[in-house]
């Protein structure tokens, strides 16, 4: 390669080539790498081309029907086509055995997405083979998520403004973007992304090879999630290619340390990028932070290649570059170790311990009754968790909120309505729980018993009898969760004051809920329901651990290279086994005097009684200082479990349904 004509924005670093030992390190990391099961087996391969096969006569069937709704003769109609496209790890050839497949859905100008969603939807309910439908038409990005003969698929559509789709189209042509609407563009621009990054890499194998390593561990690290702030898929493979552009002739195993290396004294004020950004003709908004007060607020800002050129890590929040920043830390140590034969592989890939290393936790619950119901309202929950994220960020009581990537979910049965009412707040049962990928929940039995008085309008918090949901003698019916968590470092406290802290989530909380409510995933406040619950770690359900220690550590965010991960000290004297850890002693929290407001609201574990009635005071009684507000204004109180000594946390939740 000349110096005259490079990839990127910048000239390479480096032209040398790998030594011996380098190679040697890539051959190493290729073994583990399938050690760990990230190559799909050639059966597997066959199932997806023919699931791939089957969405393409799909989607020209949609085209189809849609176009004789539209009063099209038919034989213009069988004409009009439709074509997909795939795009992400698939495309890019990083997928590993059971990763989805994202697709792009192509259709002619006079098919609605409106029409394309819900005759797809229609036409895929029809079909044996397909499972776990989740339409998500309110994300930033509209998409149907479903599983489809056990592959999971992510199918987004995108809306041309010409009448037919033929076979050959390509969407590297900047004029196919011409008139379409900006939905459109965020899904066509997915499957010209990852083209223009295959484009962009001097050497396509090394990449792949690459990308599979920090792909694996990001996954590992849990780091790797647009929906909820961290960085997704395309924002990691665009960062592996910068580093390929950078040392275009080195093999994988010097990619990867050089990555570490790069990013951890990357300045973030100037954006990652694989070329220059491209003015294009049409009408669309490209990233120029100099124009856009909000592109100046991306935090990690990774430009897309493609015209439109756009800010592939927007989702990431302040408490999201922070965590990012500490495992880039931790990678660069570990790799250090690796180039010097005093570490392997594996210790790169090593599981975080998310659940034991905070201390507090927002645990935030979203229940059905019907099960598609609750898979369209799983994906909309997901996909404005951030939101809340960024607004309990503003309110400036924490220093860090860690979102977890992924949610817990559970099918369980209830026999009585109180069953019911506690399952819907948060306190899932330890038994009869099906259809759960993670673990079964357990919840301690006294703290999931909440007294009838607790709620003041069963009415709203109680499933009323469905014939469609029961399942013969055994029990009244099913309910369907998932539980997403928050941990949670809250800022220091005033060593001076001997007042009880109190922390105000109440108009987060409820706008985040008003959200969900008003969204079209939300059918009925009979028929779901939605809680938050503050959580200590010891009162974390089993289920989290997946059968691990849960005794919590302490970690310093700011020298994860150091030897600062040591044991918390016990309450309690001996080792206990998982139910006994769940509990905390009597003295801090009595949750059998929990009370569980209605399901539209929130829910907080009380710490006594007292606890309870001071709560219910107005606001202008109490002792947070903030404006008054009638006693009213929500059914139940919700404060979070009273510390037993003088300057400990009170946490409380106001406000209305």
């Amino acid at each position: 390669m000349s110096k005259s004509k490079h990839l990127g924005v910048t000239p390479p670093i480096s032209l040398d080539f790998s030594d011996k030992h380098e190679e040697a390190l890539a051959d190493d990391l290729l073994a583990t790498l399938k050690s760990e099961g990230l190559f799909e087996s050639e059966d597997e391969r066959k199932t997806r081309e023919v699931v791939l096969g089957k969405i393409d006569n799909l989607v020209k069937e949609v085209v189809y029907q849609v176009s004789l709704k539209h009063k099209l003769p038919e034989s213009l109609a069988r004409e009009c086509g439709g074509k997909i496209f795939t795009f992400g790890s698939y495309r890019l050839g990083v997928h590993g055995a059971g990763a989805d497949i994202d697709t792009l859905c192509v259709v002619p100008s006079h098919v609605r997405r409106e029409d394309f969603f819900e005759c797809m939807t229609e036409m895929l309910k029809a079909r044996s083979e397909v499972t776990e439908l989740a339409p998500v038409p309110d994300a930033y990005v509209p998409v149907i998520k479903l599983q489809f003969s056990g592959v999971d698929i992510d199918m987004t559509v995108g809306v041309l403004q010409q009448p037919t789709i033929p076979e050959d189209l390509e969407l590297s042509d900047n004029n196919i973007l011409r008139s379409i609407d900006e939905h459109s563009v965020r899904s066509v621009n997915g499957s010209r992304v990852t083209d223009e990054i295959l484009r962009l890499v001097p050497n396509i194998p090394t990449f792949r090879l690459a990308l599979r390593c920090i792909k694996l561990w990001a996954k590992r690290r849990a780091i790797y999630s647009n929906s909820v702030g961290f960085f997704g898929g395309v924002a990691w493979a665009m960062a592996v290619a910068r580093i390929c552009q950078m040392y275009p002739n080195k093999c994988a195993s010097t990619i990867v340390a050089r990555f570490f290396v790069v990013l951890n004294k990357w300045r973030w004020t100037t954006p990652i990028m694989l070329k220059e950004i491209e003015n294009g003709a049409g009408q669309f908004r490209v990233w120029n932070p100099r124009l856009y007060p909000g592109d100046r607020g991306h935090k990690m800002p990774i430009i897309t290649p493609a015209y439109p050129s756009m800010c592939a890590t927007h989702n990431v929040s302040q408490s999201t570059k922070q965590i990012i920043e500490v495992e880039i830390k931790r990678g660069l140590g570990i790799v250090d170790k690796i180039l010097k034969g005093e570490a392997s592989w594996k210790e790169l890939f090593e599981k975080e311990e998310y659940f034991r290393e905070y201390k507090f936790y927002l645990q935030v619950n979203v229940s059905s009754l019907n099960n598609e119901d609750h898979n369209k309202l799983h994906g909309f929950v997901e996909s404005r968790l951030r939101f809340y994220v960024a607004s309990l960020e503003i309110a400036g009581q924490f220093m860090l909120i860690h979102p977890y990537i992924k949610s817990f979910d559970h099918s369980f049965k209830y026999k009585t309505a109180e069953e019911a009412q506690r399952i819907r707040a948060g306190f899932l049962p330890a038994e009869e729980s099906t259809s759960v990928p993670e673990g079964t929940a357990d919840v301690n039995p006294e703290a999931s018993a909440v007294p009838d008085t607790a709620n003041g309008d069963k009415s709203t918090s109680t499933p009323e009898h469905n014939e469609s949901q029961t399942d013969g003698d055994n029990g009244k019916g099913n309910i369907y969760t998932s539980a997403y968590y928050l941990g949670l470092v809250l800022v220091k406290k005033d060593r001076s004051s001997a007042d009880q802290r109190r922390v105000d989530l109440s108009l987060p909380t409820q706008d985040f809920i008003r959200r969900i409510k008003e969204s079209d995933s939300w059918k009925s406040d009979e028929d779901m329901a939605v809680s938050i619950r503050f959580l200590r770690q010891e009162q974390l359900p089993n289920d989290v651990f997946g059968g691990k220690a849960r005794e919590r550590l302490r970690v310093s965010l700011s020298s994860p290279d150091k030897k600062t991960v040591k044991k918390a000290k016990k309450k309690r004297s001996g080792n206990r086994d998982n139910a006994e850890a769940a509990e905390l002693p009597a003295k801090k929290i009595k949750l059998a005097d929990a009370a569980v407001p209605s399901t539209s609201g929130f829910t907080m574990g009380v710490g006594n009684n007292q606890a309870l009635d001071e709560a219910s005071k107005p606001a202008s009684s109490s002792e947070n200082g903030g404006p008054s507000k009638p006693a009213s204004v929500m059914n139940i109180p919700a404060p979070v479990p009273l510390a037993a000594k003088p300057g400990g946390i009170k946490l409380k939740l106001l406000g209305s349904r």
